[in-house]
């Protein structure tokens, strides 16, 4: 499982010595301990996280909408994702000495063969909360898609269909398709092009057949 950034997909180079450039994300991690993907699994938390990426530093109270939470509550997460050590605070960007703005630095989560059951829960529990945040996006898009210009109407939308491929066949797919859209994940700081808004991307191959099935290749 990944969240928003696929491993190594559009992780910038370290950071040279000096100043904090604005609105750079820092780098990718794999997903192991219990306490952490608990605490990133807080809905207002992932919704934070992927603002302060995509969007760049802000402060808690230009964070509060994005969360729908009051500035005070919307500080309380910021300071749980930077105890985590996903966000951190980026006075560089700030405009006056009385700002707190903050910046992610974790650009990229995976989780991965995990032998501890209690982290396998914790897992799943995080893997809930980004599934239903993917899908409240999903919602709010279906229930304006009439307000929609028709242009974004033809572009957006979603395919089903059922493949039968063999386990390494599905893994080449996941990889090609990674590389195609690799190049269109432009975060805060990055270029682009005019017109350019954000669109959620959700690729899923779920199997369809049972465990008991699975033969051997």
């Amino acid at each position: 499982m990944s969240f928003t950034f696929p491993e190594g997909a559009a992780d910038p180079p370290e950071r040279p010595a000096g100043p904090p450039v604005r609105g750079l994300p820092g780098k990718s991690i794999q997903l192991t301990d219990p306490e952490t993907m608990r605490a990133l699994a807080h809905p207002a938390r992932i919704a934070l996280w992927q603002h302060l990426l995509l969007e760049g530093p802000a402060t808690a109270t230009e964070c509060a909408p994005v969360a729908g939470l009051s500035p005070s509550a919307c500080s309380y997460h910021l300071r749980q994702l930077a105890r985590y050590g996903f966000v951190e605070q980026d006075q560089a960007a700030a405009v006056n000495g009385r700002e707190r703005p903050w910046r992610g630095v974790v650009s990229s989560t995976t989780i991965e063969d995990l032998d501890d059951p209690v982290a396998e829960m914790a897992a799943r529990l995080l893997n809930s909360s980004l599934d239903e945040h993917w899908r409240e996006a999903r919602r709010r898009y279906l229930a304006q898609a009439a307000d929609y210009s028709a242009e974004w109407r033809r572009a957006a939308g979603s395919d089903q269909t059922v493949l039968y491929v063999t386990a390494d066949e599905l893994l080449r797919l996941r990889e090609q398709i990674r590389e195609l859209y690799v190049p269109f994940i432009r975060l805060s700081g990055q270029e682009r092009p005019a017109g350019a808004q954000p669109v959620q991307g959700v690729i899923e191959f779920a199997p369809t057949f049972s465990p008991l099935d699975e033969t051997s290749p």
